[in-house]
């Protein structure tokens, strides 16, 4: 008489033999290239049109737009297209426009707040402190962005860039990318009521940024 153990085995035995053989078995194929939606793909051709890619880059965001300057040449020569370029950068703060072209070209890069400062000219009695007081920011902010390392600094200096704390300040202003030699950065500065000042050194800085070139690249 045989055990109803050994029937028992036998199933297990089997059970597993074919749990092995099922889950052994390769993955299924990829998906012909055919189908999948790339710009290298000659099967869809919309995506080298520059008239498509301008229509679909105008609504991307600055990084998003870094990124499709960096998939092939056609899309880099449309992402870098200045229009595009300066749409993007004024939509998330509502600025109404920016004049100037940036001599480094990683400056369309990053269009956060950080980016902005207000342009505020030295008179007699001014400090650091006060201008801190008056402008509602931390007064190490103003000598990180000024690259100041005591505030004596301020008597050497025409003006200094203030940063912004508060983004509706630049809503519908517009702003000029300037090279500031003291601050050893371009920044897109703001002045009283949009009007540079014309007597300030920086002008010369914002004129040679206008005369470069007017294609944006962003690497």
């Amino acid at each position: 008489m045989g055990c109803c153990c050994d029937e028992d085995d036998g199933d297990i035995l089997r059970h597993l033999m074919n749990s092995s053989s099922s889950t052994s078995s390769p993955p299924p194929p990829p998906p012909p290239t055919s189908t999948i939606i790339s710009p290298m793909n000659s099967h869809f051709s919309a995506l080298s049109s520059t008239d498509t890619l301008q229509i679909i880059f105008q609504n991307l965001p600055i990084p998003d737009l870094a990124r499709a300057s960096c998939v092939c040449r056609v899309w880099n020569s449309v992402a870098s297209q200045r229009d595009l370029v300066t749409r993007a950068f004024l939509a998330p703060w509502k600025l109404k426009d920016v004049v100037g072209n940036p001599i480094s070209r990683s400056f369309w890069r990053d269009n956060s707040l950080a980016k902005f400062a207000i342009s505020h000219r030295i008179v007699r009695g001014d400090s650091v402190a006060s201008l801190a007081v008056k402008y509602s920011v931390q007064v190490m902010d103003i000598k990180r962005l000024n690259n100041m390392m005591s505030d004596h600094g301020i008597y050497s200096r025409e003006r200094l860039l203030i940063p912004i704390s508060n983004p509706n300040i630049i809503v519908k202003r517009t702003c000029f990318i300037e090279l500031d030699d003291n601050a050893k950065r371009e920044v897109a500065v703001l002045y009283p009521d949009d009007v540079p000042d014309i007597k300030s050194s920086y002008v010369s800085n914002r004129i040679s940024s206008e005369e470069s070139n007017k294609k944006c690249l962003i690497p």
